[in-house]
């Protein structure tokens, strides 16, 4: 099962970072180039067993259920529907201290991807192929989720819905 990983420093805390991680609507498509429209199913605000219905700005689609949502350290999702070529599909990320001696050093985000591609018998050339996009992908995205960590018309929006 291929493992993508991207992490970054911040300069907020990991409250700050989580929440924004966490944006949904028109506060998420402010910063994450991959999400054309995303919103919640079972839920008003993230949690576990809460559903995300997102469409990505290639026009694919994928329903993911919350399996963790530990505030402000870790969030784990699972898809339970998406592109036909996925046999399973999860993503993982990860905020802790830089220092854990000094919490006001900043933050370490971490983002997870892993997956399996179907049919099994083309996952050897699947898998290189998926493991090459989603790398760019998440890459990309964690650039962008960085610089939002840092936008004062992002974080004033995560400090309205609190």
């Amino acid at each position: 099962m291929p493992r993508i990983e991207a992490a970054h420093d911040l300069t907020v805390d990991a409250a700050t970072a989580f929440a924004v991680s966490q944006t949904h609507g028109p506060q998420r498509l402010a910063w994450d180039p991959f999400v054309k429209h995303q919103e919640l199913v079972g839920g008003s605000r993230p949690a576990k067993g809460v559903r995300t219905h997102t469409v990505s700005r290639h026009g694919l689609k994928m329903v993911t259920e919350y399996v963790s949502f530990r505030e402000p350290t870790q969030v784990g999702m699972k898809m339970v529907e998406g592109p036909w070529f996925f046999a399973n599909f999860a993503a993982g990320w990860a905020f802790a201290p830089i220092d854990h001696d000094d919490p006001t050093a900043g933050t370490r985000a971490t983002w997870r991807y892993t997956f399996t591609t179907r049919p099994s018998w083309l996952s050897p050339i699947a898998d290189r192929i998926g493991t090459r996009l989603l790398q760019r992908d998440i890459e990309a995205r964690i650039a962008a989720y960085a610089a939002a960590c840092v936008n004062p018309e992002v974080l004033a929006s995560i400090h309205q819905t609190g």
